[in-house]
Formats: C-alpha cells, sequence, structure tokens
C-alpha cells in the first residue's frame, strides 16, 4: 500500500448538501479501493490564483490515505467525470512528505 495525498477543488456554486455529496462519494469510491483514511480535511472556500472556468473561488478538499496504486487510476477518472470537480491533484508521499504531513497535522491539532 503506497501512501498518497489528493486535493481537489468543488465548484463554488455548489450547496452545502452537494459538496458533502460529492466529499462523500470520493470517500466511498476510495474505501471501495480498499483504502485507509489518514486525514480528511476541509480547507473551505478560497480564491483561485487564476480563474477556472471563469470561477474565482472554489471549495477545497485535502484527503491522505493509503491505497494499492493501481486503484489511483480509476479515481481520478471518477474526478474528470465529475463536471463539479474544477481541479484536483493526487501525489505519492516518500518517508519525508509523510512526516512532513504528519508534523502539519500535530499543528493543526494543536490549535484546535
Amino acid at each position: 500500500m503506497n501512501h498518497y495525498e489528493t486535493v481537489f477543488i468543488l465548484n463554488p456554486v455548489l450547496s452545502d448538501t452537494q459538496i458533502k455529496e460529492t466529499v462523500k462519494k470520493f470517500e466511498d469510491f476510495l474505501t471501495s479501493k480498499g483504502a485507509e483514511f489518514v486525514s480528511k480535511e476541509d480547507w473551505g472556500l478560497k480564491k483561485l490564483a487564476y480563474p477556472i472556468q471563469n470561477k474565482k473561488s472554489g471549495f477545497y478538499h485535502l484527503f491522505e490515505f493509503k491505497v494499492a496504486g493501481e486503484a489511483i487510476e480509476p479515481f481520478e477518472l471518477e474526478f474528470r467525470r465529475d463536471e463539479r470537480i474544477m481541479r484536483y491533484l493526487t501525489v505519492k508521499l516518500d518517508k519525508h512528505a509523510i512526516a512532513w504531513a504528519e508534523k502539519r497535522r500535530k499543528k493543526l491539532n494543536e490549535k484546535a
């Protein structure tokens, strides 16, 4: 099992219900592929650095998970098929990135 991190941006015109449904859809997809979630974060509505589809903001979400490498291609295909997703990026984390992510999570937990 490899360690991955995916950040995706949802269309800003979606309602809270639609956002929750979309996030749940991708969580369920990964779970069905045998993924083990390490962390899930909702970063909220953020301004984009440049317009995407004539939108200047979007709802950011982060998933950190462990799954077999074969599950990533169908996962990203689901992102491409969903018109509510404006952008996504999945990266495989090495040991240094995993350590950095753990430190970042600890800092967030201390603030909360």
